[in-house]
């Protein structure tokens, strides 16, 4: 059974529709502040479509996620009260505790790391305004830190080019089959693990 190459070839077709920048600046900033799906699923299509535009994409994406973290950081600093509830609903408010202190004590290197790490940028957005971060070390390390992830997903796919994609296109269904399967290990160690 194919699951997973109609699916990459819709992602492909969607990559090269006219509004597709749009909608990777509207995923970009609704990531920062509450989606929680990452820019990057719509970024690497688009860059494996249209390769000589990937930096491009990687800006759009840049720019619309630091407009999404300007928004996360004022609701963390003017309403975190009120998102508590939604972060409590979404699964988040063990792991908010932990990066809320995490940006209270190392907030510019933590957001400067916290590009590469599986914490949810929103997390990062929100818990930096609810410690009341300053805002220009916020916006630095926001900057790099994501910058650095969007840009490097872009300029690895630009590298690998057409047989990237050829190669990814013949080995779709076991590399979304290993990559849900390691997706389904995860959960179930980050629910079971012991504390």
């Amino acid at each position: 059974m194919k699951l997973f190459t109609p699916l990459y070839e819709r992602a492909m077709r969607w990559a090269q529709h006219r509004r597709a920048p749009t909608y990777l600046g509207a995923l970009s900033f609704a990531e920062a502040v509450i989606f929680p799906v990452p820019p990057e699923v719509m970024l690497a299509p688009m860059t494996l479509a249209q390769p000589r535009r990937g930096m491009w994409f990687a800006s759009i994406s840049l720019f619309w996620s630091m407009l999404g973290a300007l928004l996360g950081y004022a609701i963390g600093y003017f309403a975190i009260d009120l998102a508590m509830p939604l972060i409590q609903r979404l699964g988040y408010l063990d792991e908010f505790a932990s990066v809320k202190q995490s940006a209270s004590d190392n907030g510019f290197w933590f957001l400067l790391i916290g590009g590469f790490t599986p914490i949810p940028f929103k997390l990062l957005t929100l818990a930096s305004g609810a410690v009341q971060m300053p805002l220009l070390p916020f916006l630095a390390g926001a900057i790099i830190g994501r910058g650095k992830r969007v840009y490097l997903v872009a300029g690895l796919i630009m590298l690998g080019g057409e047989r990237a994609e050829k190669a990814l296109h013949r080995y779709i269904e076991p590399v979304g089959w290993i990559a849900l399967a390691l997706l389904v290990a995860l959960i179930v160690a980050l629910r079971y693990w012991p504390a």
